[in-house]
């Protein structure tokens, strides 16, 4: 809905990639101001060329890793210096590696808890408290309908994104009684370019598109969804 975030301001990690970008253009859409802490150059590039003169005004692009808590601290600090305020987090950085437990080498392993479940918590650790202070906040975390029941082949992608869930439900018990919302999007396999090299022989028409999954952050984060709190929404 257009101008159901006007006002607002929204940190995406993650928000340069496949989902990401859909994230980020539609909280524009709706009238948010959005900062993006990137590490691909590349892929800011390609957000900033989809948007139109007006939207980019909205639009803080800065290189960042997200698993430094003192940049991403100054990052936030940034934001908040430019924009004034953040009430939306969407926390959207992680990856995927495939491979049994045997399979699976301490490096992939600690690999897949550092992009899907340390970058939730240190990007929710950097915003979190400012919006407790402020009594209002909308942390929406993207998480993975494949762990809901765990299958085989990717175990360490499923123990990082159902650390995510427990976590997120853990902090929407700490945040409800401050103005703070946190829920989780769970997508099934998404329609991205990554995942039809990934999987050239698949039918995509069975795949969720990026547009639907950032239909739902649209609504998590929006000021009337403040009753909607530890929510696990599979898509």
């Amino acid at each position: 809905m257009s101008g159901a975030l006007e006002g607002r301001v929204a940190v995406v990690t993650g928000g340069t990639g496949a989902l990401g970008q859909a994230i980020t253009r539609r909280l524009v859409a709706d009238g948010a101001a959005v900062a993006v802490p990137y590490a691909v150059a590349h892929e800011a590039e390609r957000l900033t060329a989809a948007l139109s003169a007006a939207e980019r005004e909205r639009v803080m692009l800065d290189p960042v890793d997200v698993l430094d808590d003192a940049a991403l601290a100054r990052f936030v600090d940034g934001v908040r210096a430019r924009f004034g305020r953040i009430d939306v987090l969407v926390a959207g950085v992680g990856g995927f590696a495939g491979g049994a437990l045997v399979e699976t080498a301490r490096e992939t392993w600690e690999q897949m808890l550092r992009l899907n479940l340390t970058s939730v918590y240190t990007a929710t650790r950097a915003v979190v408290p400012h919006m407790l202070a402020s009594g209002f906040g909308r942390v929406v975390v993207i998480a993975s309908r494949a762990v809901v029941t765990p299958g085989p082949g990717f175990i360490a992608y499923t123990a990082a994104k159902a650390g995510v869930i427990a976590f997120t439900l853990a902090l929407a018990a700490e945040t409800r009684l401050g103005g703070v919302t946190a829920n989780a999007v769970l997508p099934s396999t998404m329609d991205t370019p990554a995942n039809r090299v990934a999987m050239p022989d698949a039918d995509v028409t069975q795949w969720v598109p990026v547009a639907s999954v950032a239909d739902a952050v649209a609504f998590l984060v929006r000021p009337e969804a403040g009753h909607v709190t530890g929510t696990l929404l599979a898509i």
